[in-house]
């Protein structure tokens, strides 16, 4: 990872001077909430002076931050977590591994929220309302899914393989390219819902149309698929075209709580890939009973999703993410032990298995944040703004930090509807 941060590693500023240096001390909130780091060791840069934190000999999670302009400091003491990401995005600071810096930080949870005073706990109680007010009622999802997939399809093409597949991928082996375990994951979806020419197959989130155009192609079903992104819904109708699958694959624009209505029919097989995140606790329920209603007695769906660890649910659904406030307005990760009771109580699904890919989403993200930082210039040149660019290199080292260390986990899990077939 220390290898990207070079290209993302300072900003610009728009006056033309050089960004503004402070030495000396750090402020002492901060030296107080470090000062107790363990697990690794952390090194702060600011102008001449240099601070050590945690295990000062030689360890296997280290991580060098530098502050590049003292408004960082402000920007973590009045906004937290959210503050630090806003800071970096600025290119206020940088670190040589932001992954490990991510890791630290999670480590040292109870001391990281040291930094927490009453003014940042007043600019998360805002956050928090403002993410309350994107709940995902129809019109609203909308806005969300938009804020979120329709950046541009060009700048998705920039980080993601030639399928278009922006999932976690499963890797065989290491030596596998992104583009071979992305193919490899939809293949392992395909084979554990049992597809064959005889089914009629539906998707609840399309993206961009991967998985789609594999299961018709490969396994030679009938596939229905919906997104309400504009951009994904224009590239997957344009993909199925190219393949010359117009006959054997339908892309739809409709909410999934409409397709009862829009469909008027259930389906043999049912999958739904990384598209439980964007629909928002409140409606967990709804979504999980609509595909209920969509499947055959005898039936079979696979929900691939990311998953909070279940000990920190109670407190991440009380509160708001840097995630949730610039990068997916409306998203919400729910708890493996959560979705049980909810499959139980709300639907005729049992789980008929459990396959956690979770170790594979960190080298997942790690080649689309290398693919983000090789094309950073040509996506600058298209119009994407380095702030955009700096935050999207910090959401895939702060995801890649969390399934490192098991706080947010990815699972697929295969549910059999009750009923004969």
């Amino acid at each position: 990872m220390a290898t990207l941060e070079p290209i993302f590693s300072q900003r610009p500023l728009a006056d033309g001077a050089a960004p503004r240096r402070r030495g000396g001390s750090l402020p002492w909130p901060v030296a107080r909430a470090l000062g107790s780091f363990a697990g690794g060791r952390l090194d702060v840069v600011d102008g001449a002076s240099r601070h050590t934190f945690g295990e000062t000999g030689s360890t296997r999670l280290a991580a060098r931050v530098e502050i590049h302009d003292p408004r960082t400091w402000r920007a973590v003491l009045l906004g937290g977590t959210i503050g630090a990401a806003e800071a970096y995005a600025e290119g206020w600071w940088s670190a040589d591994d932001l992954t490990a810096l991510i890791r630290l930080v999670v480590r040292n949870e109870r001391a990281a929220a040291g930094l927490d005073g009453w003014l940042s706990r007043a600019a998360l109680a805002l956050h928090t309302a403002l993410h309350r007010l994107r709940g995902n009622r129809r019109l609203q999802s909308r806005r969300n899914v938009s804020a979120h997939y329709d950046l541009g399809n060009d700048f998705f093409a920039h980080f993601l393989d030639p399928s278009m597949t922006y999932s976690c991928a499963v890797f065989p082996s290491r030596a596998c390219t992104l583009e071979e375990a992305s193919r490899h994951k939809l293949d392992l979806i395909c084979r554990r819902l049992d597809l064959s020419p005889a089914d009629d197959l539906l998707e609840i989130g399309t993206g961009w149309g991967s998985l789609a155009l594999h299961a018709a192609s490969r396994y030679g079903c009938r596939v229905t698929t919906t997104t309400i992104s504009a951009e994904q819904h224009r590239h997957a109708r344009a993909a199925v075209a190219r393949a010359g699958l117009d006959g054997r694959v339908t892309v739809l624009d409709a909410d999934y709580r409409d397709l009862p209505h829009v469909v008027r029919r259930r389906f043999d097989k049912l999958v739904s890939v990384e598209m439980i995140e964007a629909v928002g606790q409140r409606f967990l329920d709804r979504y999980l009973q609509v595909c209920d209603v969509l499947t055959k007695p005898g039936g079979r769906m696979l929900l691939q999703g990311i998953v909070i660890a279940d000990d920190r649910y109670e407190a991440y659904r009380r509160s708001v993410d840097v995630i949730q406030r610039h990068i997916f307005p409306g998203g919400f990760l729910p708890c493996l032990a959560d979705l049980r009771v909810r499959l139980a109580r709300a639907t005729a699904f049992r789980v008929a298995g459990r396959h956690d890919i979770t170790e594979h989403y960190p080298p997942t993200l790690r080649r689309w944040r290398e693919r983000l930082a090789a094309n950073r210039a040509e996506l600058e040149t298209l119009g994407y703004p380095r702030r955009l660019l700096r935050l999207w290199d910090y959401y895939f080292s702060y995801c890649e930090g969390g399934f490192l260390e098991r706080t947010i986990g990815a699972v697929q899990l295969v549910l059999n509807r009750a009923g004969a077939a």
